[in-house]
């Protein structure tokens, strides 16, 4: 929530780039979380377009401020990676703009990116790389975006088709598709124009490249303050889930009872494309000793011995690795009764680490993985015992790429940390919010559920994806079998009832919602304003530390339109800012400003954008279903935006 920050730590990846020797990286991604099991998620942004759009724009300005290029992935309508390559997304138009394209839209229009990656997949029965109307008139026509448009490795069926469509690079590229190419040129299928226009494009592309520029690369970025952004960013992007009295740790507090492989060995990344090699991922037991704590001695030898052999079986150099140990607590670490209250007795607080990994190629599954093991459930169940039968506390950190359920356990623990995957720094970055060297402001991107099973867009995600990949190839050699639904075509039957625009209609349904996060200070609301000004919206707030220590506060605006034949279901965040970090007693006003565009629904029976007219609220929240305060702002007329293309 914090977009200069984001935009700091592209500058820092970007001066990587640029030193190692690259001209462009393959990132910033920023799908939708249509569904916490997708499997990329740990890479994407949010389940909001406007959250996903405007990090996506931050990393984007950071990375390009180096003199090297971004590329803004996977466009568009990747959701899912069960049978990626082939799956059709069947979505309606307005679903697909507000939704979907949007968080693009927003990331072209405010950082420009040198390059756009298309996506596997179909949409409404068309492959995004051979889709037209997506690239040439959505993209570039529309949004105004000027730079070069490659696939995705191996995207794309038809090369002529894909060239046709805006496609400048095929990636990697093979034989086949330059033999189609030259051959559709020379029967006059394929106009030499269309190859002139593509070809132009690569080449400047090429000509505002460091190389093209006589930058030498020296292989050497300062690493050490990159590790600092590293943590900073890590500490910030924390959200305090729950806290009674347990956070920040005692002054007094010297042993810890450190329960969990993921303590020991951390997720810091997720798998596939969107990993990287790394050196050394600090611990959380190296974060804490580091601070000056103990670790209890018998707990932390046996999850140190098990990590230490089980890694040097499966080999410490894998590519694209995530950790070693996976999640899995084996049977071996699971404690008698006795054990944990002695442990109890000989500690001041316990933490038990619940680590998920996820990543490219697969989606992740449902039992065990969305939701706790039962051998999780029992360390949190025995230990919460035996600590509170003692008088003393315990803390879960969710070291997650993705949503986990919550509800069924959440209040065991005093206090839960969503520490997410927090990269090379990780165990310093959470010792420095657990001891309260940096006070918690981050706030949730996600809405967690209390029933996965009743989510919208459950009923239509490959949750059960191996049957269905099953049933798939079984129907290979029955050329009368019906497509696979979730696995040949997934329907997006919930439109936009995606996260809160659903959750905050049934609140009774939330575990936590999305924009949650608390603080170990407090926050007060004051004076809201709004004004239209010749169609500028002028918004601000007051915010006021009203607690006993420094803290930032994430300051969210939801708009409430007024109600029309093609509204949106509920309210809808449209931009957002943090304060600086305020002493107790210091306040900040927030200024936000937002065109009468920005406000616009997709009318599907003039496939226009349109802003209706009429009276507006402009909610000033702590989370979507936590509003502060109020201002009311009116729009005389209607306007209507063009737009371009129908997927």
């Amino acid at each position: 929530w914090n977009q200069e920050l984001v935009e700091e730590v592209g500058t820092a990846i970007g001066d990587e780039v640029k030193r190692y020797g690259a001209d462009c990286l393959l990132a910033p991604a920023l799908n939708i979380h249509r569904n916490p099991l997708l499997g990329r998620n740990f890479e994407y942004y949010s389940e909001d377009p406007v959250i996903s759009g405007k990090t996506a724009a931050a990393m984007v300005r950071g990375v390009q401020s180096n003199g090297v290029g971004a590329t803004i992935k996977h466009f568009a309508l990747n959701n899912q990676e069960t049978n990626r390559m082939a799956n059709d997304v069947q979505v309606d138009q307005q679903t697909a703009r507000e939704i979907y394209l949007k968080g693009f839209e927003i990331a072209v229009r405010e950082s420009q990116p040198w390059a756009v990656m298309t996506s596997y997949n179909k949409i409404n029965g068309t492959y995004a790389p051979e889709n037209e109307d997506l690239i040439e008139s959505i993209l570039r026509q529309e949004w105004g975006f000027e730079g070069m448009v490659m696939t995705d490795w191996g995207g794309g069926r038809d090369a002529v088709a894909t060239v046709k469509a805006g496609n400048d690079l095929l990636m990697p590229g093979n034989a086949n598709q330059i033999k189609a190419i030259i051959e559709a040129v020379q029967n006059g299928l394929l106009d030499e124009k269309i190859i002139d226009r593509n070809v132009a494009r690569i080449l400047e592309f090429i000509e505002r490249s460091p190389k093209m520029q006589g930058y030498q690369f020296q292989n050497d970025p300062d690493m050490a303050a990159h590790a600092q952004v590293s943590r900073s960013s890590a500490t910030e992007g924390m959200v305090l889930l729950k806290n009674n009295g347990a956070l920040p740790l005692a002054r007094d507090c010297k042993m810890i009872a450190l329960y969990g492989t993921s303590s020991y060995d951390m997720y810091v990344v997720g798998t596939g494309s969107g990993s990287v090699n790394y050196k050394h991922a600090v611990g959380l037991n190296e974060g804490l000793i580091a601070a000056g704590y103990k670790l209890e001695p018998s707990v932390s030898s046996a999850y140190s011995k098990y990590v230490e052999e089980h890694n040097s079986r499966v080999g410490a150099n894998q590519f694209m690795r995530t950790n070693l140990t996976n999640h899995v607590i084996p049977e071996s670490l699971v404690r008698k009764p006795y054990q944990y209250r002695a442990d109890a007795i000989a500690s001041d607080i316990a933490i038990i680490t619940i680590g998920r990994s996820c990543g490219e190629s697969a989606d992740r599954g449902y039992e065990g993985d969305y939701t706790l093991t039962d051998i999780e459930q029992g360390l949190i169940k025995d230990v919460c015992d035996a600590f509170h039968s003692k008088g003393k506390k315990v803390v879960v950190i969710l070291n997650i790429g993705a949503p986990i359920e919550t509800a069924s356990w959440k209040a065991r623990p005093d206090a839960i940390l969503l520490a997410g995957l927090p990269g090379q720094e990780a165990g310093y970055a959470i010792t420095d919010v657990l001891k309260g060297a940096v006070n918690p402001s981050g706030k949730l991107v996600d809405t967690y559920v209390v029933d996965f099973n009743k989510m919208p867009s459950t009923a239509n995600f490959p949750v059960n994806a191996r049957e269905l990949q099953s049933q798939a190839r079984a129907n290979r050699n029955n050329p009368d079998a019906k497509p696979v639904a979730k696995y040949d075509y997934t329907e997006y039957k919930e439109r936009l009832d995606i996260g809160y625009r659903y959750y905050d209609r049934h609140p009774d349904q939330v575990s936590y919602p999305f924009g949650f996060g608390l603080s170990y200070t407090t926050f007060e609301y004051s004076e809201p304003q709004a004004r239209n000004e010749d169609g500028v919206i002028n918004l601000s707030v007051k915010v006021t530390n009203t607690g006993s220590v420094a803290g930032k506060e994430a300051v969210q605006v939801y708009i409430e339109a007024p109600k029309c034949g093609f509204n949106k279901l509920t309210k809808e965040l449209k931009v957002y800012g943090k304060t600086a970090l305020l002493q107790p007693g210091e306040s900040q006003t927030l200024e936000f400003t937002l065109s009468q565009y920005e406000l616009a629904g997709f009318d599907v029976s003039t496939s226009n954008w349109l802003t209706v007219p009429g009276d507006y609220k402009a909610d000033f929240a702590a989370s979507s279903q936590d509003i502060r305060c109020q201002a009311q702002f009116t729009i005389g007329a209607a306007s209507t935006y063009p737009a371009y293309g129908t997927l």
